[in-house]
């Protein structure tokens, strides 16, 4: 059984029973078909490129708060007998999916918090058997603390009630049908003024959290837009996020838009990349007006940063 597995970052490889060194180059390679290639990876799924090789992918790294792409191909048998297979990282399961060039993509998010270093990435077949445990190295993201002014009203905002468990349910649905395409787009057409994993001080004194999303400068009216098609799981004015539209672009993949002033879409709506969800404002915990907007992979919360064009940061 030829069995392939592929991680998004360069990599190191295995084949034949050897390995290679680390920060080793592959050597040049024709490129007749069935041959490995050095190809780029989509845009909207990973920073780095893929070598794709027969054999096993047995080494990657991944920086803490990105997304472990991890391929899988079973070529002994026709179609997706390993559909249903799951990866396992740090504890967290993430679920296989077909792709339209017959292989399973499984979307494994990295914690912020998680210690650099050597980890396994263990990957399970439909009936929960082992099929290959593939070395990753956590390297550190070199996150910065950023301090915010809060007034005492802002700082001591409450969420409603089921405000809390709504956001966390955006954060942990995995719907089987896929809405988003590998071309994502910004939001706002604005700069970052607070980007994703700073550790966070109010008025100087450290919360022991970090920021989940990144903060555009957008002024206040400004249109935000759908950065992929999706649907609207939330589309409500909350007391702690303000105006708030959350969307499930499928297979594990979310995004959530926060203090907006005015929300355009309702729950259940479809929406395609681009579509105007809502406006910018200054609602629920906010120093003025900005977008605050998030990605979630299966539960956790990753940097937007890796999946569309670098938004600049503001000078």
């Amino acid at each position: 059984m030829a069995l392939l597995v592929m991680l998004g970052s360069l990599c190191l490889w295995g084949s034949g029973g050897g390995v290679e060194v680390a920060n080793a180059q592959p050597a040049p390679v024709p490129t007749d078909a069935g041959t490995p290639t050095l190809k780029p990876m989509q845009s909207g799924i990973a920073e780095r490129p893929i070598l794709r090789v027969t054999g096993v992918l047995v080494a990657n790294t991944v920086k803490q708060g990105n997304v472990l792409n991890v391929y899988l191909n079973d070529s002994s048998t026709v179609g997706h007998p390993t559909a249903g297979a799951t990866a396992e990282f740090a504890g967290r399961k993430a679920t296989f999916f077909p792709k339209k060039d017959g292989s399973l993509l499984a979307l494994v998010p990295v914690s912020v918090f998680q210690k650099p270093g050597a980890y396994t990435l263990s990957i399970s077949g439909t009936q929960g058997d082992p099929l290959k445990p593939v070395p990753v190295s956590v390297i550190n993201a070199a996150f910065k603390t950023q301090n915010v002014s809060v007034s005492k009203s802002t700082e001591g905002l409450q969420p409603f009630p089921g405000e809390m468990e709504a956001i966390q349910a955006l954060k942990e649905r995995v719907s089987p049908l896929k809405f988003w395409d590998e071309g994502f787009i910004s939001p706002t057409p604005d700069c970052q003024n607070s980007p994703f994993g700073v550790l966070r001080l109010h008025n100087g004194v450290p919360t022991g959290d970090y920021h989940k999303g990144v903060d555009l400068r957008s002024p206040a009216g400004r249109p935000i837009r759908a950065i992929n098609g999706g649907v609207v799981q939330i589309a409500q004015m909350f007391r702690l996020h303000g105006g708030t539209v959350g969307l499930d672009h499928g297979q594990g993949v979310g995004s959530i838009y926060i203090h907006m002033s005015r929300l355009n879409v309702t729950p259940g709506q479809r929406v395609k990349k681009g579509d105007v969800l809502g406006f910018v404002g200054a609602t629920g915990f906010a120093t003025g007006p900005h977008l605050h907007w998030g990605m979630y992979v299966s539960g956790l919360p990753v940097n937007p940063n890796q999946w569309l064009p670098k938004v600049p940061r503001c000078n």
